[in-house]
């Protein structure tokens, strides 16, 4: 009798399990199709001017999206080389898409992810958070294999007001 409540109690338990589990909706794969890959990208800003590489790629069964990002600014007048690297996941929270971002200099940056209704342009916007600055990323498919990538900041007493810091193209392998 043991045996046979612990088998059922095993099968509940699996069935549970089971019904708990989401299907990843058809949408959140089809709208990245604009970002996934990888991609070579160069750009210029304040930092300077750099090139790099980054990716997007689904894990976890689709449930996430991992980009990936390097950046190597070369030296110039006024600073060192450095390398900026940096991570981020994407996941779907209820009906939005949301990101946790990390970087080699300590940044943590939490971002709502909107795409155009053509799906053409995909923007990351940084929450607001009090006397911290926000940030928001945009990708813009210029044409196949292409894309136009803006970063922008808006100080802290003034978060509606973006300002260009980085631009550039980028193109996939």
């Amino acid at each position: 009798m043991r045996k046979l409540t612990s088998i059922v109690l095993l099968f509940l338990i699996f069935v549970g399990y089971g019904q708990a589990q989401q299907t990843v909706p058809v949408e959140w794969s089809a709208k990245w199709r604009l970002l996934l890959g990888s991609w070579r990208a160069a750009g210029k800003g304040s930092p300077g001017e750099g090139a790099g590489e980054f990716s997007f790629q689904f894990d976890l069964q689709k449930r996430v999206i991992v980009r990936k990002s390097r950046t190597d600014y070369p030296a110039s007048k006024d600073r060192p080389a450095f390398t900026h690297d940096d991570l981020m996941i994407i996941y779907a929270s209820g009906s939005e898409s949301r990101a946790d971002y990390y970087d080699n200099e300590g940044h943590v940056i939490r971002y709502t992810i909107e795409f155009s209704n053509d799906a053409q342009t995909c923007t990351f916007t940084s929450d607001i958070a009090s006397g911290q600055p926000r940030f928001r990323l945009t990708y813009t498919r210029v044409k196949d294999g292409e894309l136009a990538i803006k970063f922008e900041i808006a100080p802290p007493n003034d978060p509606e007001t973006f300002k260009m810091y980085v631009q550039g193209v980028a193109h996939k392998k």
